[in-house]
């Protein structure tokens, strides 16, 4: 398969999760009233989500390794639509939830292959820029899914949502069925096991990849922070209509569109070093300006510094998880799949232990922004660095 017919199959590919998390957002107040639990139980159902598609790439990225990254992703979309199927005829909220931490399986699943076929193609900056040009595919999901999901909750009631994404999972599976090649390389790493720690070990001993997923993990903790919190805080807390919220929301995602268009490039002129320092940077300046505009409890004072971290969260997830994967060429699927790990499992507890603090969730986001100062002092040291970055342009 050429490069340019794969571009367009991995965004299919990596839709599927960002599609679960943001269509339904619009309708978690109303959910929470069908189900009879407060907003903070409903929200519940998107770290679940996460934190199962986490847990499960620690599966689906030996099983990529063994039998291949086509045969995976067509698991993992068969899954994916029948728990769909299941969050449409969910009757509690103990029901739903199990739905949905069965579709975050079937969702990591084709996550980790699309993740893993890029670092079959493509070396540590060419992945890089993939990363980004997916990352701005998923991106334009938050933009465009709520739009959807109001209009689909509000003629049809809330589990159109999930009816629609069963309906993506065929649309998509068939594309995949008869247009997806297999990208594994012959010298791949064959697991003799499918779970198990030896698989990892090498991967988590490299400073390179446990520095960059750090990043990562950091920067998805902010993205579930603001998912999730955004709804009650903007719905709830502040009174936005649904409207209000889905103009906001998106917004944001189309600030994320364009920085997701940007780092690619910045990522090839300026090299690795410059789009993660400069990523960071972005960070501290966010949650010091949320911390600055706490007080003014109104929807401008929460979305501008959000919108400025999307920038800088932007320019880290491509950058950082191209640098992670670049090591291990012979076990892309393990190295993909414990990344992925990090980064949706390891924030999402981050956001669980977060949300037990007496703290609102603008506070929230603050801490979270402003974790990334003592990341960035140990980047800054000059040892440190000869350790942990692999383009020292």
């Amino acid at each position: 398969m050429t490069n340019k017919k794969l571009l367009p199959l991995l965004i299919l590919m990596v839709v599927f999760s960002p599609l679960a998390i943001d269509i339904f957002l619009p309708a978690l107040p109303i959910m929470a009233q069908e189900f009879s639990v407060r907003m903070t139980k409903i929200q519940w159902s998107i770290t679940v989500f996460i934190l199962s598609m986490g847990f499960g790439q620690l599966i689906s990225g030996p099983l990529a390794d063994r039998y291949g990254r086509r045969s995976v992703a067509l698991g993992g979309i068969i899954i994916y639509g029948l728990a769909s199927l299941l969050s449409v005829y969910s009757d509690s909220l103990t029901f739903f939830l199990i739905s949905r931490a069965i579709q975050g399986f079937g969702a990591c699943a084709i996550v980790v292959s699309a993740f893993a076929s890029v670092r079959d193609k493509y070396n540590a900056i060419e992945s890089g820029v993939m990363y980004s040009y997916l990352n701005s595919a998923i991106c334009c999901i938050p933009a465009l899914a709520p739009l959807l999901g109001n209009v689909l909750t509000e003629c049809f009631g809330w589990r159109s949502n999930f009816e629609f994404m069963v309906g993506y999972a065929v649309f998509a599976g068939l594309i995949l069925l008869f247009t997806l090649k297999e990208t594994r390389p012959e010298h791949t790493e064959n697991p003799k096991k499918i779970i198990t720690i030896t698989n990892f070990i090498p991967v988590l001993k490299h400073p390179v990849f446990l520095f960059n997923a750090l990043l990562v993990m950091l920067s998805m903790a902010i993205i579930i922070a603001y998912v999730s919190s955004s709804p009650a805080w903007l719905m709830v807390r502040l009174g936005l209509d649904q409207q209000s919220f889905v103009y906001w929301f998106s917004l944001n995602a189309v600030v994320n569109i364009v920085a997701c268009y940007i780092a690619p490039r910045l990522l090839v002129k300026f090299g690795a070093r410059v789009t993660i320092g400069a990523g960071m940077i972005l960070l501290i300046i966010a949650g010091l300006l949320m911390l600055a505009l706490l007080a003014w409890q109104t929807a401008i004072a929460f979305m501008i510094p959000v919108m400025l971290s999307s920038l800088g969260f932007s320019l880290l997830l491509g950058t950082c998880a191209g640098q992670a994967l670049a090591p291990f060429g012979e076990s892309a699927g393990s190295a993909s799949a414990l990344l992925g790990f990090v980064q949706m499992s390891g924030s999402a507890v981050i956001v669980y232990l977060l949300q037990l603090l007496p703290l609102n969730e603008a506070e929230q986001l603050v801490l979270l922004m402003l974790s990334i100062i003592p990341v960035y002092l140990i980047w800054k040291l000059p040892r440190v660095k000869k350790h942990i970055m692999l383009d020292q342009s």
